[in-house]
């Protein structure tokens, strides 16, 4: 973990904090809805990790851990939403955040964390040095506007 910095599950007290992060990292409409927020903190198997600094959210990732009949049933991690302050990038708060995400997935018995990133971002060869790999998969999306 990179020194300074301190990872935990965020709750309903970081929102606003958390809106604001993810105003950064979103090219679609502003995130501002609290309620939304709670929704994804409360559903079960999903977590959103924080890195601070000091009291500063600079870094989140959201977790999303999913039932399964195969892999001897076990589950799948899904990670969503991952977003460092612009002025905090490049400084390995992203991996941190990310270990502690993928952490939580291997203790759970995971037997594969899934994830996708925008093509426009410049972010695969991020999530590559964290261990990705697009060898394996192709992702696709449906999207309804």
């Amino acid at each position: 973990m990179r020194s300074g910095v301190s990872v935990r599950v965020l709750g309903h007290a970081d929102v606003d904090s958390a809106l604001l992060l993810y105003n950064e990292l979103t090219f679609g409409p502003p995130a501002q809805n609290a309620g939304a927020f709670d929704a994804v903190i409360t559903h079960p198997g999903s977590s959103v990790f924080g890195g601070f600094i000091g009291d500063d959210l600079v870094s989140m990732v959201t977790l999303h851990l999913l039932p399964n009949v195969l892999w001897n049933a076990r589950p799948y991690a899904l990670i969503e939403n991952v977003v460092t302050r612009r002025d905090h990038q490049k400084q390995g708060l992203g991996r941190t955040v990310m270990n502690a995400a993928i952490a939580v997935a291997w203790d759970a018995d995971a037997y594969k964390i899934m994830l996708m990133t925008g093509q426009k971002r410049g972010a695969k060869g991020f999530y590559e040095a964290v261990g990705f790999s697009a060898e394996d998969k192709f992702a696709m999306v449906l999207r309804r506007d």
